[in-house]
């Protein structure tokens, strides 16, 4: 993920490559390992070379450095404070303003990433929380002294702000004010927009409860495939689903799910409360939906989410035909929910070097050019990564960084073929921030959610398409074939599910439905069985998924998502069909694009229309065909 914008879909969405049934892929090359081939293990961060750690000393060679931009960003917060209720003086004015206001917010962004990322590799580390109280203070400071921009800005006359903007001199600043002021028909007066901000705490009660509720739930033993008794949990509930032993998957699944439907009546009303407010600030901001709402401060039509579940559900057939092919390969005679994360190709599970994970990104990727493939060397060996896992250290991955600084990655590597998609995944945010802070002013230098995961996918479709290329065996090719169909199916196909559900809750609300435990375990079935067609058996528990999904909570968050893969898929294939052409449009005209025009345009631009169907119908031609040569592997002789 690109930290403050999104989770990596990696993260978020559970997708899954797995272990084992029919095939194997090892071959006996792997099977005998060489002594580099150990998987390291370390107690404490003091035992990890240098080598794999970032350098944040390039951002503050002391901490001394770092308390004097601590300083001075509370100062000129203070003295940006003085230009309010003078913005509509003079284009030179507001001028001043925004040059002030980019110097300040980027001495912000560079003290905050580096006071976080600090406490990131040792949150027990007493100097590290310290460094993020401070920043935590300062950042409250800065937000107190500079939320009254924006507001100002819409309040200024049509006509002087017209005149304004034909000024030179506000060249720079003319994507961002222009985008400030087309939400001027939803922004409020004064008083009642203070009342919004007031009410803000309240309406992230639900979410609130919903995460103390969901922590607290305690779920029953269950055994595991050694026939021990163990907890079950949040974080081993997938792990055990995954598992050979179908006993031990009807087990978690049917533990797991009978107890959130102990709580489901205090579930649903927390998801009831959320969609209430979403509804209720919608009405308030004279929308016509609380959807239109959420896309509208990105700019995303509403057409491009409603488009995007209709071209998904004309193709639902597809899934079928997978979830048959699963069924077939399963050797079942019934399919059921708890059987969907069950691998149907044994995965390569050989630990793998991380100097042999750099090489494979390096391969993976080398149809993005050589400068790009320079940026990567540098990313592995100028401290910008930070790789192995120690305690303290804050989990998953993430690409974070400042404009004044160069990308940092934050890695758990353990050495697995996901760890080295994930590296790839990193690299293709770090590499868009790296191009949009080198050619935007800091003003558009930050790129929306909606575009985020694009750069970041697209380079896990490159490195795919040079595993495939690479494999040597049928086993390994069906590996691979499996792995990016479970992609498909949990990104695409099932982001959209969600997003289907997300859209109908709140329609029913709006319509003054009750959103009860029933209800929305009515709905949640019906589109469940949709999706999976009449080869999956829609067991009762599942009408519950929907209490385990924290997403319903960021309103109208997950269909970015599928939106996301489908764009990057395409820019993958004109890359890999076109060549340089492509890959100068799409650094020129979107990795280096960051927030300078809306994300709709951008993509445009680099060669993806996300306005019209035709980037899903695409991307469900790769489906097909990924389906399709997965069908032909296994009638082979």
């Amino acid at each position: 993920m690109k930290k403050t914008i999104l989770k990596s879909m990696a993260a978020v969405v559970v997708a899954l490559s797995a272990t084992a049934v029919p095939v194997n892929v090892m071959s006996m090359e792997a099977v005998v390992a060489s002594a580099e081939e150990i998987k390291p293990a370390y107690d404490t961060r003091a035992e990890i070379s240098q080598q794999y750690k970032w350098k944040l000393e390039h951002i503050y060679p002391t901490k001394k450095a770092w308390e004097a931009d601590i300083k001075k960003a509370e100062e000129l917060a203070e003295q940006f404070a003085l230009y309010q209720g003078k913005l509509s003086t003079s284009p030179k004015t507001l001028k001043a303003a925004l040059d002030d206001y980019s110097m300040l917010m980027r001495i912000h962004d560079k003290a905050s990433v580096y006071a976080y990322m600090s406490l990131d590799v040792n949150g027990s580390d007493p100097a590290s929380q310290e460094l993020a109280d401070l920043a935590d203070n300062m950042s409250v400071h800065v937000m107190e002294k500079t939320a009254w921009i924006a507001p100002e800005m819409v309040g200024i006359a049509p006509l002087k702000m017209g005149v304004f903007l034909k000024d030179e001199s506000l060249a720079p600043y003319k994507y961002f004010i222009s985008d400030i002021l087309r939400t001027k028909p939803h922004t409020l007066s004064k008083e009642i927009e203070e009342i919004l901000a007031q009410a803000a705490p309240l309406a992230a009660n639900p979410e609130d409860i919903y995460n103390m509720l969901t922590k607290d739930i305690k779920f029953p033993n269950v055994k595991d495939e050694s026939g021990e008794e163990v907890p079950l949990t949040v974080s081993n509930f997938v792990p055990h689903l995954e598992s050979k032993n179908r006993e031990v998957r009807k087990q978690a699944f049917e533990s797991y799910y009978g107890t959130l439907t102990q709580y489901q009546d205090t579930l649903a009303q927390t998801l009831s409360g959320k969609v209430k407010a979403n509804n209720m600030y919608a009405k308030v901001r004279k929308y016509d939906s609380a959807m239109e709402a959420s896309l509208d401060p990105n700019d995303v039509p509403v057409k491009v989410y409603d488009q995007l579940i209709d071209t998904v559900n004309q193709h639902l057939p597809l899934l079928h035909r997978y979830i048959e092919l699963k069924k077939k390969m399963l050797g079942v005679d019934e399919l059921h929910m708890y059987d969907i994360y069950t691998p149907i190709v044994r995965a390569d599970d050989r630990y793998i070097p991380y100097d042999q994970a750099q090489q494979m990104v390096l391969d993976g990727l080398k149809p993005l050019g050589e400068e790009y493939g320079k940026l990567l060397k540098e990313s592995f060996t100028g401290g910008w990564i930070d790789v192995y896992p120690t305690e303290g250290k804050t989990s998953g991955a993430y690409q974070w960084g400042a404009y004044d600084t160069h990308p940092y990655i934050l890695l758990n590597y353990e050495g697995t073929k996901d760890d080295v998609a994930t590296i790839a995944h990193e690299l293709g945010h770090a590499m868009q921030s790296y191009y949009t802070n080198k050619k935007q002013p800091y003003i558009t230098s930050n790129y929306p959610i909606f575009t985020a995961e694009v750069a970041s996918t697209m380079n896990e479709h490159l490195l795919w398409e040079s595993e495939y290329k690479n494999a040597k065996t049928k086993e390994e090719k069906m590996y691979l074939l499996n792995q990016r169909l479970e992609n498909f199916r949990s990104t695409l196909f099932r982001q959209t599910q969600f997003a289907e559900f997300e859209k109908a809750i709140h329609d029913m609300d709006q319509k003054g439905e009750s959103l009860n435990a029933e209800a929305l375990k009515a709905l949640y079935k019906e589109l469940n069985e949709k999706y999976y067609g009449p080869a999956m058996i829609s067991d009762e528990g599942i009408t519950m998924e929907w209490a385990r999904i924290p997403h319903f909570y960021y309103n109208f968050y997950v269909y970015q998502y599928s939106t996301s893969f489908a764009a990057s898929t395409a820019l993958a294939k004109q890359i890999l069909e076109q060549g340089q052409p492509a890959v100068e449009r799409v650094g020129d005209q979107f990795l280096a694009a960051g927030n300078s025009n809306d994300p709709i345009s951008i993509l445009k631009a680099a060669g993806v229309d996300m306005s019209t169907a035709k980037p899903i119908e695409e991307t469900m031609m790769v489906f097909e065909q990924t389906l399709n040569e997965l069908e032909r592997l296994l009638n082979e002789k």
